[in-house]
């Protein structure tokens, strides 16, 4: 069985360009595979909190890194006007020959987008934007051209050009396990499925109704990769391992970041040994939280004791 995939989060909540600039060259430097970024007006919960704004960041980051993947966990699609945001996709695939990974999502809080004017509408309104969004990615990245008709967007023979380099095109992470709405798209359109830590309890159900959608519209599901966000409390002794956890806890303690229910904690065996399990169960992409945001410490402990174990 082949390594996953281990992405570094770095949430950009408090830190300066130079800052986050430094955490991505560190995490290149080191063999880590890809970055992430979340894509929030401000800082969920603080909005007074410094924050950098998404795309014009990772487009920043892509062009002063030279091999690493950069992408958005997961863009807000509200946000951006997906003929747009194709265009702007396709650039940054270029821009970085083919590192991009395009990471979107329905949105999640709705706070800031009332602050910004920005329509929120109902979860079924904000699912069907996001299936129409799809469609318009998946025609511009194909076809280098956009035809589409929908409840929500219209888009009249647009061109795309240039199409993507990266072949066939930018990897489309969608993220939830909802039955209902996600799943079907996760089938239709996504070359990652993206699923949150807390739900990894429902994994073995959730997968199952993925591989039966996957049926009904004639994808194989073994191409899309399993992808997974979880929280790493990473500690280099027994010793140092209490205050690591506490860490760990105070930020990252509630329950949507699914520490008591798949968090990575422990010292590097403990690690490498968890990431093991993951990817018997399937995961390609592992996308880690660590406890410290990153420090120069700990990304040079998970590629020198975890990621070269695994």
């Amino acid at each position: 069985m082949s390594k996953p995939e281990i992405g570094v989060y770095l949430p950009q909540m408090g830190f300066t360009y130079e800052q986050i600039l430094h955490r991505t060259r560190r995490c290149e430097q080191l063999g880590i595979d890809s970055v992430w970024l979340y894509d929030h007006l401000y800082g969920p919960g603080v909005p007074d909190y410094p924050s950098l704004e998404a795309w014009t960041l990772a487009t920043a980051l892509l062009a002063h890194t030279e091999r690493i993947d950069i992408g958005h966990m997961v863009l807000c699609n509200q946000f951006r006007h997906p003929a747009v945001l194709a265009k702007m996709a396709t650039t940054l695939d270029h821009i970085s020959a083919g590192r991009l990974q395009l990471g979107i999502g329905s949105g999640s809080i709705e706070d800031e987008h009332n602050r910004a004017g920005l329509d929120w509408g109902t979860f079924r309104d904000r699912s069907e934007r996001l299936g129409e969004t799809l469609e318009i990615l998946h025609q511009a990245f194909a076809n280098e051209v956009i035809d589409f008709t929908g409840r929500h967007f219209t888009v009249r023979d647009m061109p795309i050009k240039p199409g993507p380099t990266r072949q066939p095109r930018p990897p489309i992470v969608v993220g939830g396990v909802g039955e209902k709405y996600t799943l079907p798209l996760v089938a239709r359109y996504a070359d990652v499925w993206n699923v949150p830590t807390y739900a990894l309890g429902e994994l073995e159900h959730k997968a199952s109704v993925l591989r039966s959608i996957c049926e009904e519209v004639g994808r194989d599901p073994s191409t899309i990769v399993l992808s997974v966000e979880a929280v790493m409390a990473l500690a280099p002794d027994d010793a140092s391992l209490p205050s690591v956890r506490e860490l760990a806890e105070k930020r990252f303690g509630l329950p949507a970041f699914g520490l008591e229910e798949g968090g990575l904690v422990g010292t590097p065996p403990a690690i490498v040994d968890r990431l093991h399990q993951l990817r018997e169960l399937g995961f390609g992409q592992i996308v880690l939280f660590t406890h410290d945001r990153g420090s120069d410490e700990t990304l040079e402990l998970l590629a020198a004791e975890v990621i070269a174990n695994l």
